[in-house]
C-alpha cells in the first residue's frame, strides 16, 4: 500500500491543482516529498517482508514484497523526476 500511495501522490496533487482554484500547480509540488518518503518507506518495508518470507516455509509474501519494492522504487523515481522539474522551474524563474 505504501508503494501504491507513493506512485499516486504526485498525480493526485496535480489533479487537485487542476480541479481546485485554491491550489496552483507549483503548490502541487508538495506532493514530491510525500512521494519520496512513501517510496522510501515502501522499499524498506518490502525489504523486511522479503527477509521474513525467506525464513518462512511456504514463502507466502514473496510476490507481494516484490510488488511493494517495485512500486516503492517507481515512487522514488517519480519523486526524483518531480524534484528535477521543480529545480529547473526555480532556475528558470531566477534567470528572468
Amino acid at each position: 500500500m505504501l508503494g501504491l500511495a507513493a506512485v499516486v501522490a504526485i498525480p493526485a496533487a496535480v489533479a487537485l491543482a487542476q480541479v481546485s482554484p485554491r491550489v496552483t500547480l507549483l503548490q502541487a509540488g508538495f506532493g514530491v516529498p510525500v512521494a519520496a518518503v512513501l517510496g522510501l518507506a515502501a522499499v524498506l518495508v518490502a525489504r523486511a517482508a522479503r527477509r521474513r518470507a525467506q525464513w518462512s516455509i511456504a514463502q507466502p509474501g514473496g510476490g507481494v514484497a516484490r510488488m511493494g519494492r517495485v512500486l516503492g522504487l517507481l515512487g522514488l523515481c517519480l519523486a526524483t523526476s518531480g524534484t528535477i522539474a521543480l529545480g529547473f522551474y526555480e532556475l528558470l524563474v531566477r534567470a528572468q
